[in-house]
């Protein structure tokens, strides 16, 4: 094994990086190097001055510029880990924040590991995922544009009186509307045309999700997922994409807590007391099993559509699956009847959710590669 002599933490950004490292005990000061251009050959180049590759393991922090610079030190030969920024400790009190100091600390808490890495996406893996960030982007475009039409139709005291909005029957009543102002018209012909644009725009992106995320390794987890009710192809994909193998987490409440699904929680002495979720991790992730928990308030059954999607899976999944329905819709009428609001009840069964896709997880086997 490999006897570490440098510990070396990067603080970076999309102009330069400033570069610290540590070595010995916990009372030696890391030395500053001093900032680089972000020139990744220069840095290696840089690195490689401080000690030699096999005595290197450099950490920084995940941000904009992505997991390019971690794979391309690991290709090198350097050890390297990407941390998340709010897992990083900070001294308490210290309200002086620069990139040299952020260098430093990076530097001192990997020498005392107090630092745990992220798992590093296969390149394709972050790609799908890029492309449901793009969907992502979209559907929150199409939100913001359908509140503008709304509010346009509200101004002028045209309202819809035939239940919900965005059914079949109400574009077709859109389509019927007339105005006398050749303005208004105007107006509303570039609302309802940004509307059909961003539908079609939709459609496009959840197709190609559905296609690309099939040439993954991953697919096999792709698939098994898509057993649980609630959990189709933009789920499932952001899933397996934001995680990747879920066998990397020893327990169901891990993945939980990764996800920011678990109760906060302040304790001390004889007082307890638990809040909201925390809210930590992956937000995508979070979003996504709280929109797929909604099935859970519905009676348990075996859909067409959810059959079509168990063909040829794993017996023992399916049986995950069907046991989640009953759980998540018995827990939903829980604490329905406890008073709890529609909301908090979703997101408990989200939690719920959570459990059983760790579960799957298990059952799936993928690539060793992975």
């Amino acid at each position: 094994m490999t006897r570490v002599a440098k510990f070396v933490g990067l603080d970076v950004h999309k102009d330069t990086i400033c570069i610290a490292w540590a070595e010995g005990g916990p009372l030696q000061v890391p030395t500053l190097v001093g900032t680089v251009p972000h020139d990744v050959p220069r840095l290696v180049k840089q690195l490689l001055r401080i000690a030699p590759a096999e005595h290197l393991w450099v950490v920084y922090e995940a941000g904009p510029t992505g997991f390019g610079l971690a794979r391309t030190l690991m290709e090198g030969g350097i050890r390297c880990m990407v941390v998340a920024p709010n897992r990083v400790p900070h001294e308490p009190g210290n309200r002086v924040k620069t990139d040299k100091r952020d260098a430093r600390d990076l530097a001192r808490a990997l020498r005392a590991g107090n630092l745990r890495g992220i798992a590093l996406p296969e390149v394709e893996q972050e790609a799908v995922r890029d492309l449901l960030r793009a969907r992502e982007d979209c559907v929150r475009a199409l939100r913001s544009v359908r509140q503008q039409l709304q509010g346009f139709l509200l101004r002028n005291g045209v309202i819809w009186k035939g239940g919900s909005s965005w059914t079949g029957k109400y574009l077709e009543w859109l389509r019927g509307l007339r105005f006398s102002a050749e303005a208004q018209s105007e107006t509303f012909k570039h609302y309802l045309g940004e509307v059909d644009r961003l539908v079609l725009s939709r459609e496009y992106l959840t197709a190609e999700v559905g296609r690309l995320v099939l040439t993954l390794a991953q697919a096999p987890l792709y698939r098994a997922l898509q057993a649980l009710r609630g959990v189709s192809t933009i789920v499932a994909a952001t899933v397996v994409c934001e995680i990747g193998d879920l066998r990397r987490f020893p327990s169901a409440s891990r993945l939980m807590s990764f996800v920011g699904l678990t109760p906060s929680e302040y304790s001390s002495g004889g007082k307890h007391s638990r809040g909201s979720i925390t809210k930590a991790g992956n937000g995508h992730v979070r979003r996504a099993l709280v929109e797929a928990a909604w099935a859970g308030r519905l009676l348990p059954n075996r859909t067409l559509q959810l059959q079509r999607r168990q063909v040829g899976l794993d017996p023992a999944v399916i049986d995950i699956a069907w046991k989640a329905q009953h759980r998540l819709h018995k827990r939903y009428l829980r604490l329905r009847a406890r008073g709890r609001p529609q909301n908090l009840t979703i997101v408990a069964l989200a939690r719920e959710l959570a459990g059983f896709i760790w579960a799957i997880g298990q059952e799936v086997k993928l690539p060793a590669a992975v």
